[in-house]
């Protein structure tokens, strides 16, 4: 029994994390009641999943708003960029839509705004578990989401089908399921992540840390 209980298993390890993320999801949840501060609020929660998948983690509530305060300003201006350019995505979608025509020039106008929405959906995967960890400009980070996202599309797959099932399980199968939301999301990708990010020089023992 006692055996069972020892938190080095893997199998109990990752049970321990997944709890704690529905924790973490509700700070998530608090800090993003302002629309606007939603970037911050998730390049926080991936700083601290990111760490949690190292087996790294040093307090979950005090690396969260600590994170939050020190990406507050970088992580907003990339989601108002990401709320803009989704919205725009929004709005094209719905028109093309409504005024649809078998016409070729309608057939490629779709296909360009396919092609575009998968590119954001790609950056708006990786920009904050990146800023998370690395120091850039705000096109250095959008940029480099995009590229990540497409030298690792295995893991870009796996993050997006994580987030699908979520959104699916939520509308279509029991909604409270939405108290794990966001949080368990991150998590299970910050397992995949986490290699992606090593891989692209983000040295665990040289990453952003408090003073």
């Amino acid at each position: 029994m006692r055996d069972l209980l020892n938190p080095d298993r893997p199998l109990l390890s990752f049970l321990t994390k997944m709890t704690y993320s529905a924790y973490l999801n509700i700070l998530w949840l608090i800090c993003s009641l302002p629309i606007v501060t939603i970037g911050a609020s998730t390049t926080a929660l991936y700083y601290v999943t990111l760490k949690m998948a190292e087996d790294r983690d040093e307090g979950l509530t005090g690396m969260f708003f600590r994170a939050f305060r020190q990406n507050f300003v970088p992580a907003t201006k990339i989601w108002l960029i990401l709320l803009a350019v989704g919205g725009f995505f929004a709005v094209d979608g719905y028109v093309l839509s409504r005024i649809w025509s078998t016409n070729i020039l309608w057939t490629l106008l779709a296909a360009v705004l396919i092609a575009a929405a998968i590119a954001y959906a790609m950056v708006l995967l990786y920009a904050f578990p990146l800023l998370a960890r690395f120091e850039n400009t705000t096109f250095g980070i959008l940029k480099t989401a995009l590229l990540v996202g497409l030298r690792y599309l295995i893991c870009t797959l796996l993050m997006a089908a994580v987030y699908a099932v979520m959104v699916w399980l939520v509308i279509w199968i029991y909604t409270p399921v939405f108290l794990l939301g966001v949080g368990c999301c991150a998590m299970l990708c910050s397992f995949f992540l986490v290699k992606v990010i090593h891989a692209c020089g983000g040295d665990p023992d040289q990453v952003k840390e408090g003073d």
